[in-house]
């Protein structure tokens, strides 16, 4: 038996259905999901083109790009048909996708909703399988100065330090700060120390007249405010 079978590539599709050929003369938005990641894979396997391994791959994920961000190196490669490079030119295609976005807030971003500060910082929390915890600090005009990492943790939870946040603070000459973290469980309700960082990190602000202006908790696609709700 022949060891030597190679890879269905994109060029054995028909001149119609090649993706790379389509992007060129119909332009990238006239190609599906499925389409646009065959293009990153290059090639498929000994039984799959390029495209139908990519849409076997969204159907394994609910036929949902943020799922498909979602999965790390070794979940990747579990697919029959992708190996190392593979797994690595899609992880990193997710990546800049996500870098372009961070690109597009370089202007200074004014807090004014929940909202805003969601959309700010659901690019950087929506897709990770471990969690983190960011600080947004605010001048008087609620325009975000800096926004910085606090610390990074496992599926279960992160180390919060609010003296370490106070003291972020006041160094920054912040007079606000939005604090927010991820679930990974995709969940939003606030977990009782989630509630009592909040309540002591506000006092130890108030203390430098600073205000704790929310507390916005990321999941899948989703979030929970603790000024929203009262809850500050």
């Amino acid at each position: 038996m022949e060891e030597n079978v190679k890879h269905i590539n994109i060029k054995a599709l028909a001149e119609d259905d090649r993706p790379r050929e389509k992007f060129s003369g119909l332009g990238r938005h006239t190609l599906s999901d499925a389409e646009l990641i065959a293009i990153v894979l290059g090639s498929g396997n000994r039984s799959e083109t390029a495209v139908q391994l990519a849409q076997r791959m969204l159907s394994g994920n609910s036929n949902n790009l943020n799922e498909l961000a979602k999965l790390s190196l070794a979940d990747l490669k579990k697919f029959k048909g992708i190996g190392e490079v593979k797994a690595i030119n899609i992880a990193a295609a997710f990546e800049l996708g996500r870098r372009r976005k961070d690109s597009e807030t370089l202007e200074k971003v004014k807090i004014t909703s929940s909202n805003i500060a969601y959309q700010l910082l659901h690019k950087r929390l929506s897709d990770l399988q471990h969690e983190e915890f960011w600080v947004l600090l605010l001048n008087r005009a609620n325009m975000v100065m800096k926004e910085e990492l606090l610390s990074k943790g496992g599926i279960s939870g992160t180390v919060v330090d609010v003296r370490l946040i106070c003291k972020m603070a006041v160094e920054g000459t912040a007079s606000g700060v939005v604090i927010a973290h991820n679930h990974p469980s995709g969940q939003i309700v606030p977990s009782e120390q989630d509630k009592s960082v909040t309540k002591k990190l506000k006092e130890g602000l108030n203390l430098f007249d600073i205000s704790l202006l929310d507390h916005v908790i990321i999941g899948d696609q989703k979030y929970y405010s603790f000024s929203d709700d009262g809850a500050l």
